[in-house]
């Protein structure tokens, strides 16, 4: 038994040492973006407007997916919200949903990124829960039978490969790891 037990341990401590250094960034990096960096990406557009300087600009319907009961107690006249601070936290959440995802894919500055993503998931789902009147099936529960709501389900999945990154930082193969091997 004590050979076995050795042989298992030897295997799986083998392998540990082998990939520590950078399979788990890089596989919590590669899941974010094959699950989220597009759907993040695509939202954001629809957060601007076209051409320039519209593409820098965020539109009325920016402020119809953040704010949306401010949003259309205005008559979606966007210029009647003050910018501070509901106009600075529409543009700070579409320039979040352009850049966070992008630091994250390529590893830079990554655990603020991580971070910055668990919250902007967080607010998202706040927003999504209270002001967009979603549905109790939609919004699901945790520790329950069925494993594909919405809200609470896939948000946590999709905070789990975040949250590692925020943890354990993006692993060898990053350009936060290069720019610290070139720091050091």
């Amino acid at each position: 038994m004590s050979a076995l037990i050795n042989l298992y341990n030897g295997i799986f401590w083998g392998l540990q040492r082998l990939l520590e250094d950078w399979f788990l960034g890089l596989a919590a990096r590669l899941i974010f973006a094959s699950v989220l960096l597009f759907y993040f990406l695509n939202s954001a557009l629809t957060k601007v407007g076209a051409g320039f300087p519209g593409s820098l600009i965020p539109s009325t319907g920016a402020y119809a997916q953040i704010l949306p009961k401010m949003t259309e107690s205005v008559g979606y006249d966007i210029s009647q919200i003050a910018f501070f601070p509901y106009g600075l936290i529409v543009w700070a959440g579409t320039y979040a949903e352009f850049i966070l995802p992008i630091l994250i894919v390529v590893g830079l500055f990554t655990r603020a990124a991580a971070l910055g993503m668990i919250a902007f998931i967080a607010v998202m789902t706040y927003v999504d829960i209270t002001a967009h009147a979603v549905d109790a099936e939609t919004i699901g529960s945790f520790f329950d039978r069925l494993p594909n709501a919405p809200i609470s389900d896939q948000r946590l999945m999709w905070s789990f490969p975040l949250l590692y990154l925020v943890v354990r930082g993006p692993g060898a193969v990053s350009l936060d790891w290069i720019f610290g091997k070139m720091r050091s």
